[in-house]
């Protein structure tokens, strides 16, 4: 399961919503719940998902969710 798909998984399960389909284009202007709330809710689940954790500066320069994926991606890698 590469990166994208899993981090999808993640945005259903916070969402409670499997017909949540995800690109690396995606914004919270695309989801209509996703509000601040729900993105601490989606950092906290994606860092239990790829056992990482995002410190506060990583969190706020995330524009999409293909940022996301590069970001976890390169701390996978480390």
């Amino acid at each position: 399961m590469d990166t994208l798909e899993k981090l999808q998984n993640v945005f259903r399960t916070v969402f409670d919503d499997d017909s949540i389909v995800i690109a690396r284009a995606t914004t919270a202007q695309d989801i209509e719940a996703w509000d601040s709330v729900q993105h601490v809710s989606l950092m906290l689940e994606s860092e239990d998902a790829f056992g990482i954790h995002f410190t506060t500066s990583e969190m706020a320069y995330l524009k999409n969710v293909g940022d996301w994926v590069v970001l976890i991606d390169k701390k996978i890698k480390k």
